[in-house]
């Protein structure tokens, strides 16, 4: 039953990249989506970035989904505690130091000054890792539908496990 559905769940992980990168969406929207996707998954939305991103995808046909998903995995919940980090940190050289607020002691809670630090070196670094995300992601499907690399391939090698791993539960040694 387990593997069953392992199977079926890689399976349209493989279908959705391949329809991502095929000709469904142009290569321009495909970036513009996970450009998006990169810069609402940067800033801290407390997870209402995932609900921001169903109603992009509810209000125009052209965001490619998989594209705004993509970005998520690349800055998963634990990346996203390195961003804040760097945010802060940012912040703090661009409007320079609370008073009386170290870095081992940031929260939410420590009042405005810190918020304000956080988000500034969070638009700051959603900017800076939007812009690059576009570009990659363009010359990935460009490369792709010119056949110069198979993605669906490649990623299938990486997600799909081979038949001796869905076999045998995690954690049990043969």
């Amino acid at each position: 039953m387990i593997v069953g559905r392992m199977e079926g769940w890689f399976t349209r992980v493989k279908t959705e990249i391949q329809r991502s990168f095929a000709e469904e969406y142009t290569p321009k929207e495909t970036a513009g989506s996970f450009s998006v996707g990169v810069f609402i998954t940067m800033l801290p939305t407390l997870g209402t970035g995932l609900l921001l991103f169903f109603v992009l995808a509810w209000l125009f046909d052209r965001i490619n989904r998989a594209a705004l998903v993509a970005s998520v995995v690349v800055f998963n919940p634990v990346v996203k505690w390195g961003v804040y980090a760097a945010s802060f940190t940012l912040g703090v050289l661009i409007l320079g130091p609370v008073p009386g607020v170290s870095t081992a002691e940031v929260s939410l809670s420590a009042g405005p000054d810190v918020v304000v630090r956080l988000l500034v070196g969070n638009l700051i670094l959603a900017v800076v890792a939007a812009v690059p995300g576009y570009f990659v992601c363009l010359r990935l499907v460009e490369a792709y539908r010119t056949h110069e690399i198979d993605v669906v391939d490649a990623v299938s090698e990486i997600v799909e496990p081979d038949e001796e791993e869905l076999a045998s539960p995690p954690g049990t040694d043969d």
